[in-house]
């Protein structure tokens, strides 16, 4: 069995655990430092999903991958001098996190359809990773919800590693009430993107919609 079926029977499991529908989780195959041969393995398996967080790294894949139906998505942070190249290359931003760098995404993506972009929110103030703070979401997603070339789908969340199975449910559980206090303003988001190879299930079982997914599709970082 290869690790992408095992890997989709574990959602599957998840989502019905946890009185998930059917599908509702989608799976981002996060394949930074990863070659395009390896991408194309799992796309040839069936993934068609795939998240990428260096942007250079990222488009000489895309060259060598172009003739494949691939959904790029971007998850890492993304530097204002390459958003206009960002949001030529990928039909999704899961990190969003400043209006400078929307209205930047907005601006190159005239003419084409709406970007679809996620805001990150840093739950636990953490100085290594970027993120709003829930508290200035709601100013922020009011901001970007205004820019015509940009769809506001939702929330991202990277919060710290626990290695409890509770810890990791609590994190996420505050994360959908952040997610569901903001869904009350903005009805059209539809997204939650939280969970990794070493949280995924307690992500599921708090709400997740994508869980961006790496070491357990593809190995060990190398």
């Amino acid at each position: 069995m290869t690790k992408l079926v095992q890997l989709k029977s574990l959602i599957a499991e998840a989502e019905s655990e946890y009185g998930r529908a059917a599908g509702s989780v989608r799976l981002v195959a996060v394949s930074k430092t990863r070659s395009a041969e390896e991408i194309l393995d799992l796309f040839q398996l069936g993934q068609r999903v795939f998240g990428e967080n260096y942007l250079q790294e990222a488009l000489a894949k895309q060259g060598q991958l172009h003739a494949q139906n691939i959904e790029w998505h971007f998850v890492g942070a993304v530097q204002s001098r390459k958003a206009k190249q960002v949001a030529e290359n990928f039909e999704w931003v899961h990190s969003v996190d400043r209006i400078k760098l929307a209205n930047k995404l907005n601006d190159a993506r005239a003419g084409r359809v709406p970007l679809n972009v996620l805001v990150q929110v840093n739950l636990e103030s953490e100085e290594s990773k970027g993120g709003v703070s829930p508290a200035a979401l709601s100013a922020l997603a009011h901001e970007l919800a205004q820019l015509p070339n940009l769809k506001f789908r939702g929330l991202m969340f990277m919060p710290m590693v626990h290695n409890q199975f509770a810890e990791q449910r609590a994190v996420f559980r505050q994360a959908k009430k952040v997610f569901d206090d903001l869904k009350q303003a903005f009805p059209q988001i539809d997204q939650l993107s939280m969970g990794m190879t070493g949280d995924m299930k307690a992500a599921i079982a708090e709400g997740a919609t994508m869980v961006r997914i790496g070491t357990a599709l593809f190995g060990a970082r190398q």
